[in-house]
């Protein structure tokens, strides 16, 4: 397969699919889509962000080598919102590995405190932060007065995983 014209056939959901589906259980494919995610022309690094996250959701183990080009590029200006929102999809459903977590947190906490960021990068990036929190239980209240404070400029989508990391941080005590 031609990936990157696959990648700029279409942007739908069936596309994403088959590429998750071509890459299956090959990291060298995982790979080669990873390089196009990073160094793609700009069309082809945000369309190649979906499919990338959806087949770490399948194979977590795909992103190990790459986490720190991951976040590296997450601190690049000026990056598109599909490339922060299926980056903060994917980290979600992975474990972050030791020497990343502290950048993780700071991507997340500035990411929700962040005016002009989308919801969906803010929704996954709580997520990211309650899959932390059990590691880290003393971000619980940094993350309560953030959803306090966020809470009446926000949309469904972030009352909703607020909530339910509210119930998490009320577990806690």
């Amino acid at each position: 397969m031609d990936l990157e014209a696959q990648i700029l056939h279409e942007h739908s959901r069936a596309n994403c699919d088959v590429i998750v589906n071509w890459i299956g259980a090959s990291q060298k494919k995982f790979d080669q889509l990873f390089q196009l995610f990073l160094h793609g022309k700009a069309l082809v690094t945000q369309r190649a962000a979906w499919p990338l996250s959806y087949a770490v959701r399948q194979h977590p183990h795909f992103i190990d080598k790459h986490f720190s080009s991951l976040l590296d590029n997450l601190s690049r200006p000026g990056i598109h919102n599909a490339i922060r929102r299926n980056t903060m999809r994917l980290l979600q459903d992975v474990p972050i590995p030791e020497q990343y977590q502290g950048q993780v947190m700071d991507i997340s906490f500035n990411y929700i405190i962040d005016p002009k960021e989308k919801v969906a990068v803010k929704a996954f990036s709580l997520t990211v932060l309650g899959n932390m929190l059990q590691q880290y239980p003393e971000i619980g209240p940094e993350i309560k007065l953030i959803i306090e404070d966020q809470w009446e400029h926000q949309t469904a989508a972030f009352y909703s995983r607020a909530k339910k990391l509210l119930n998490q941080l009320d577990k806690q005590k």
